[in-house]
């Protein structure tokens, strides 16, 4: 017997049409007697349609008929899309995977090094199955948890992910609802916990049904389309369709947290916004299990409410993405300027992020054109609930080709940049391939099958760049195919001189910040620096960290007589008695005596 339901408030009448069975594992054993017909649901007054089927089990195929309708609409809550987001759903058993991780405990975001990856271009391969291959690699990296783009259902074979519109279904090109469990299961057999990018903030352009069945999306607007209804008419089912998607990739997919797209895209006057909902349905859902799980927000407001705690008046979740920690590294690194790296680049500004975390915490941004951001109170908002990173999917891939900050800098800056990111007081992440200084782009990329769609997203990316100085010619076409050939890492990389010797000198990094508490201590009002002429010094407890960034050696004074050399990017530093010499583009951590 399976119950089928639909909310669909607004409908006269709704039809349950059934389709075949797979012939899979997932299916009953006896023939499907009620093939092809079309069921009539019943009305509750909560505007839910349901109707129970015998022997309609794991493996059916199935759609919802509105009305007068002789088209099948897939469930939004649908877990199974085998024929992709315009076919018919299927009946999935969340509770038929052998999983094997019964002793797995968590992984908890303090002390943790996250890894982003993107199943399509991890590997050739490009699915669940293939990126397992990779785990171990990860593993020997030192990294603690591995962060997947969005891999719920969108339209098309390949695509970043942000325009997933089945928000409940893994795409079926990278191994659907099994294939995700595979690979969380082996990644857990590994050690590596599992956090999943997920988007409730809009609905892709192509694909969205759901708001064909309910009130799901509000009159307003975001850079992405239609806003998603949260505090207007009937948003009560559709706060609770968001809440629901939540549990269940935590629960019945044993992901070890969540990074909640674009947050400040959420449009919600309640009194109890969505988020602060969901960190109370999280923090029940991880007593239950007995294991941590975290919410980790994208943020453009600089708004340390989102990862305060809810006794202190925030919304409690567990970190948000930090930009500023981005753009005051990348700026000091490159020296780039433009659109809303404008502000950034001075050792002051590095400073200001790494002892406050935002740079811009009620401070005037010349990109908005007004003040922006509010101050983190230090004495209580640890530094871990920052995730820091040097790239990532964004700042790569939102430059007109792709390319990578390896492109830009010399072998030393890059090193120089890893250490100030590695030991600083936030949680830090690398985008894949960053550990060997991949030389491959990351672009954007999509194959949407509609032509006119297609069309217009690759006018709008051109366009887009032109604003921001970049060459019309230069912009790839997102829907060519060799677009997202070119941006699948070549593991090849891995054997070649140059690569070798920066992944060596990652796993170092990461395994130096494990063994030194000063180095991951997320208490920022213990951070101090400073700075002169091209160099920076920070202070970590009994560890400071060294930094040339100019193309000559220099002479730094150390606050404290040095003990040690920990760690240095390039030989040739010498330790003096007031303080330390470091060749050109180089870095060092040292403790002191």
């Amino acid at each position: 017997m399976t119950e089928f339901s639909v909310w669909a408030p607004a409908a006269g009448r709704v039809r349950l049409r059934l389709g075949g069975s797979t012939g899979t594992r997932e299916t009953t054993t006896s023939p499907d007697p009620v093939v092809g017909s079309d069921r009539a649901m019943r009305r509750s007054d909560d505007g839910w349609w349901r109707v129970d089927v015998p022997d309609a089990g794991p493996g059916t195929d199935y759609g919802f008929l509105l009305d007068d309708a002789d088209r099948p609409l897939p469930d939004p809550r649908s877990a199974w899309q085998p024929a992709g987001v315009h076919g018919l759903s299927r009946v999935y058993d969340q509770s038929a995977f052998a999983w094997s991780d019964q002793r797995w405990t968590g992984r908890q975001l303090p002390g943790s090094v996250l890894y982003e990856l993107h199943v399509g271009t991890f590997t050739p391969g490009g699915t669940f199955d293939s990126a397992i291959e990779r785990l171990d690699h990860l593993v020997g990296l030192g990294v603690d948890l591995v962060e997947l783009l969005p891999v719920n259902a969108f339209n098309g074979e390949h695509n970043w992910g942000y325009d997933g519109v089945c928000w409940y279904a893994p795409h079926e090109p990278y191994g659907g609802p099994d294939g995700l469990k595979r690979f969380v299961d082996a990644a857990h057999a590994r050690g590596l916990g599992v956090i999943l990018d997920v988007v409730y903030n809009h609905f892709g352009p192509s694909g969205a049904y759901a708001p064909m069945l309910g009130p799901y999306l509000a009159e307003g607007s975001n850079t992405w389309g239609r806003s998603v209804n949260l505090d207007g008419p009937g948003s009560d089912q559709v706060r609770r369709y968001i809440l629901d998607s939540v549990l269940m990739w935590l629960r019945d997919y044993h992901v070890d947290g969540l990074r909640l797209d674009a947050v400040h895209a959420l449009v919600d006057h309640r009194a109890t916004p969505l988020l602060e909902e969901l960190a109370m349905e999280v923090e029940n859902l991880s007593t239950h299990l007995g294991r941590p799980l975290s919410l980790i927000a994208e943020s453009d407001l600089n708004d340390p409410r989102l990862i305060t705690e809810r006794s202190a008046g925030g919304y409690g979740l567990h970190a948000q993405w930090n930009d500023d920690a981005h753009h005051a590294l990348h700026t000091l690194l490159t020296g780039e300027r433009q659109g809303y790296y404008a502000d950034f680049g001075s050792l002051q500004c590095l400073s200001d992020v790494l002892t406050g975390a935002f740079f811009h915490a009620g401070t005037w941004s010349s990109f908005r054109g007004r003040s922006h951001g509010r101050p983190v109170d230090t004495s209580t908002v640890p530094g871990h609930r920052f995730v820091a990173y040097l790239q990532n999917h964004d700042q790569i891939g939102n430059r007109a080709v792709g390319d990578r900050i390896t492109d830009a800098l010399s072998p030393g800056l890059l090193r120089v940049g890893a250490v100030l990111l590695f030991t600083a007081p936030f949680t830090p992440m690398l985008f894949m391939g960053q550990e060997w200084g991949a030389r491959t782009p990351w672009q954007f990329f999509t194959s949407h099958p509609e032509p006119e769609l297609a069309a217009a997203v690759a006018t709008g990316r051109r366009r887009e760049f032109a604003t921001h100085g970049w060459a019309e010619a230069d912009v790839p076409d997102p829907q060519d195919p060799a677009t997202f050939t070119r941006s699948r890492l070549d593991w090849t990389e891995l054997d070649q001189p140059g690569h070798r010797e920066t992944l060596d000198f990652h796993r170092r990094l990461i395994a130096l910040r494990k063994s030194h508490p000063d180095l991951s201590d997320p208490r920022l009002d213990r951070v101090d620096v400073r700075y002169g002429d091209q160099f920076v010094v920070v202070g970590r407890g009994g560890c400071t960290v060294a930094a040339n960034l100019a193309a000559r050696p220099q002479r730094i004074t150390l606050p404290e007589v040095v003990r040690r050399v920990l760690l240095a990017t390039t030989p040739g530093a010498t330790v003096m008695r007031d303080g330390i010499q470091l060749p050109a583009e180089s870095a060092v951590v040292v403790t002191h005596a």
